[in-house]
């Protein structure tokens, strides 16, 4: 099957969901396709929560050249509350693969999708897996390994959100990478204004020490500003000692044990005054809700990964003479990264009052 170029996307627009209740997708295997069916398109991307908001300006982009298609997203099933949310596409195909590898199979049956849009890596092993199911056109970046895909050329140099842009405006559908935005969540925060401090990462070359976060936190909470520390699944420990060494109250601790349910972390992020994070998923999030944040980055520059330019947002990042440009260190390592240890408390501090105002109490936004 070779994939070629596809008209241009039509004038008419979808219109998309704005919150979970109003989208209300089923997530579940894809199964058989009545003969009254609308056609299936079928995206892959099966990877984790920043990987999903930096694709959301590629999903619209798809919701709306295809309003008469079902749309289904190959992820992890623990991605189906936030795909809900997002409110582009109507079903979740749920995958299982260890880290970031490549799904080995995907649970699909029925007619062949109409459309299958590789938007989780160069390939081929992603190619792969979607030529299994026999598309009637793919949308890819061509390799070596997958000649018959007439895609455009993987740049390595692209941040996250124009590379996908890039690739559907290949196949002619516009795409704008500035399109981040998701809906606001419709359940309120239990800490309205609180700055939200994130020390976790799903790897150590991105975990700013927790001693200099505490020392962050413990700052923010003297000048009279509630402050809140989240954790994902796991990192109830590193959540808790961040909390106790800035002496924060109790009730502090958002999440650790499992993941913070996706709807209550939207609401405590959309509502927060600032969130300070590492190079990883909540800085995302804070990204798609228009939530002013700063951004520590280590491993990797923030051209490829960091949030929009702009007042809103703040990436700090310090790349030594000699070093890589873009990936000068090792993002999945277990120790931190040495341009992330260059990053200082009163530099972050500054961050946080640029991107805020220097306000010295309590605010909301």
């Amino acid at each position: 099957m070779t994939a070629t170029p596809g008209a241009a996307a039509p004038g008419a627009t979808a219109q998309e969901a704005g919150a979970a209740a109003a989208a209300g997708p089923a997530y579940a295997a894809a199964g058989p396709a009545s003969e009254h069916a609308p056609p299936r398109a079928l995206v892959l991307r099966a990877l984790g929560l920043g990987d999903l908001l930096t694709a959301v300006p590629a999903l619209r982009a798809l919701r709306r050249a295809l309003p008469g298609h079902e749309i289904l997203l190959a992820a992890p099933e623990r991605l189906a509350d936030a795909t809900a949310a997002i409110g582009l596409v109507d079903r979740l195909l749920p995958t299982t693969a260890p880290g970031r590898a490549v799904p080995t199979r995907l649970p699909w049956s029925g007619p062949p999708p109409d459309l299958a849009v590789d938007l989780h890596g160069s390939g081929p092993s992603s190619h792969l897996l979607l030529q299994r199911l026999r598309p009637r056109r793919l949308y890819a970046f061509r390799h070596p390994g997958t000649p018959e895909i007439a895609g455009p050329r993987w740049h390595s140099a692209e941040h996250e959100r124009d590379r996908w842009c890039r690739l559907l405006r290949w196949y002619g559908i516009p795409a704008h990478p500035a399109d981040v935005h998701i809906p606001a969540p419709p359940c309120p925060s239990a800490t309205p204004g609180a700055t939200v401090v994130h020390p976790g990462a799903d790897a150590g070359a991105r975990r700013w020490p927790a001693d200099r976060f505490a020392a962050v936190a413990r700052a923010v909470h003297r000048a009279g500003h509630p402050v809140v520390v989240t954790g994902g699944a796991g990192e109830a420990g590193l959540a808790r000692r961040v909390a106790g060494l800035a002496g924060l109250p109790p009730g502090s601790v958002l999440g650790g044990e499992q993941d913070v349910p996706f709807p209550q972390l939207c609401a405590t992020v959309a509502a927060a005054r600032c969130v300070i994070v590492g190079d990883t998923g909540l800085a995302h999030l804070a990204t798609a809700l228009g939530t002013p944040s700063v951004v520590l980055f280590g491993p990797v520059a923030p051209r490829l990964w960091g949030p929009p330019p702009g007042g809103r947002h703040t990436a700090l990042w310090h790349r030594g003479p000699g070093d890589d440009p873009l990936r000068p260190g090792d993002a999945h390592a277990t120790a931190p990264d040495p341009r992330l240890l260059r990053i200082t408390v009163p530099e972050v501090l500054d961050a946080v009052d640029t991107v805020c105002g220097k306000d010295r109490g309590p605010s909301q936004k």
